[in-house]
């Protein structure tokens, strides 16, 4: 079933709105003066289908939201709000990055939320039942404990799989600045489990 789009209003543009207006032909004659030829014309650049993008992204970056933030309430509300925003900007949007626009956004939104609620991220994401088999339960406890910085590294290269230039394209950072932050979190994740898996099977 196609999912519902954003309904705020928004100007809709037509091609018919950018189009290249033609000077008319003048017939040749006598005593007419040579015609320049005309350039060839380009037309604008073709807009992707704001629809397509929706259906086949909103899913995965609302469940990396809900990984980031340790809040599936919240990151349903900023994954939405995100997208109504794309929604209103697709025509300069759709020619950068859209999936990386519509996380940054979504995590500016969760976060600045929080910071009004002065109040941290404790809950931890419970995914849906399909995914239980996927991720185990130690895992989603440590990254739980991460904090929404390193958290929101982790997600972006390992649920999302975007590269080291997405990610840092998406969070507003240096390479180098990912590149540490990955490394630091995987340090941290890598002493949680071993801790964890330790608790559960002491043998």
């Amino acid at each position: 079933m196609t999912a519902p789009l954003p309904t705020r209003a928004t100007r809709v543009v037509r091609p018919g709105d950018l189009a290249v207006r033609r000077p008319p032909r003048r017939s040749a004659g006598a005593g007419a003066e040579p015609l320049l030829a005309a350039p060839a014309a380009t037309g604008p650049t073709p807009v992707p289908s704001f629809e397509r993008f929706y259906e086949t992204e909103r899913a995965a970056i609302g469940r990396a939201i809900a990984f980031a933030l340790g809040d599936a309430d919240l990151a349903a509300e900023a994954t939405d709000e995100a997208f109504v925003r794309a929604y209103e900007r697709w025509p300069s949007v759709s020619q950068g990055n859209p999936p990386a626009w519509v996380y940054r956004v979504a995590m500016n939104w969760a976060l600045s939320i929080l910071r009004r609620r002065r109040r941290g991220v404790h809950r931890l994401y419970e995914p849906p039942d399909h995914e239980q088999a996927v991720v185990e339960p130690a895992v989603h406890a440590a990254l739980a404990e991460l904090d929404p910085k390193h958290r929101s590294v982790v997600v972006c290269r390992h649920v999302l799989g975007w590269s080291v230039a997405e990610t840092a394209a998406a969070l507003h950072l240096r390479e180098g600045t990912v590149k540490s932050r990955l490394s630091r979190a995987n340090q941290i994740l890598q002493a949680r489990l071993r801790h964890l898996r330790t608790e559960e099977d002491p043998s």
